[in-house]
């Protein structure tokens, strides 16, 4: 026998059944084929994507197995639609609210020189890992060039960012407790303003303190 929330909408997976409505709402309307499978999944089926994983993703490249709790990706999706209703888009908030730059974005300088060119914040919404996982992001106000025949990185991009990931953060966290990427342009949720990933496991906590200048994710406000 299938689980009830077999039964439900996939609208209505993971609320209280007096919270349910039976249209669906709004910022649920038009997800992709992923998501709403995602959304129609029970909190209690989602199995957490484990270190090994999470290594094994960013390796093969397979960025789209990441993945969020499925409430959390409900959540998401509720707020996401908000900001967009509210400031235009979701690239006008994080520019405005979160990084406190304006547009156009102007770079003092070559790439990483200089620390007015970038932030590193949390993950806003972070994925369903471990929970030990601290997952960043890198804000660029420069570009960070890509191969137009293939989307990836160009080679000597791809060298400044190491270099830059070895500077910051490897002087404090070992090598096998940390992984960087950079979302292809059909993963992106935010396309206007550069930016990077870094996950580390189990950093500590004070070194996090540092680099983000104690900052706290929209997730856990």
């Amino acid at each position: 026998m299938g689980s009830a929330a077999a039964l439900l909408p996939y609208w209505q997976v993971n609320v209280p059944e007096d919270e349910r409505t039976a249209e669906c709402p709004d910022f649920l309307v038009n997800l992709s084929e992923k998501d709403r499978g995602i959304i129609a999944t029970p909190d209690s089926e989602y199995h957490v994507q484990t270190w090994d994983q999470v290594r094994d993703i960013v390796r093969s490249n397979q960025l789209e197995r990441f993945q969020r709790w499925p409430s959390e990706l409900r959540r998401y999706k509720a707020y996401t639609h908000g900001l967009a209703r509210r400031y235009g888009s979701v690239a006008s908030f994080v520019l405005t609210h979160r990084l406190g730059w304006d547009w156009p974005l102007e770079p003092k300088g070559a790439p990483f020189q200089h620390p007015e060119d970038y932030r590193i914040l949390h993950n806003d919404w972070p994925y369903g890992i471990d929970s030990r996982i601290v997952h960043l992001v890198v804000w660029t106000k420069f570009a960070l060039k890509e191969d137009p025949s293939t989307g990836d990185l160009t080679d000597h991009a791809r060298a400044e960012i190491d270099a830059f990931v070895t500077t910051t953060f490897r002087r404090r966290a070992p090598q096998t407790q940390l992984l960087w990427f950079k979302n292809w342009s059909a993963l992106k949720s935010v396309h206007a303003v550069e930016h990077f990933h870094v996950m580390l496991l189990d950093p500590d906590p004070a070194f996090i303190r540092e680099i983000t200048n104690g900052d706290v994710p929209q997730c856990a406000k």
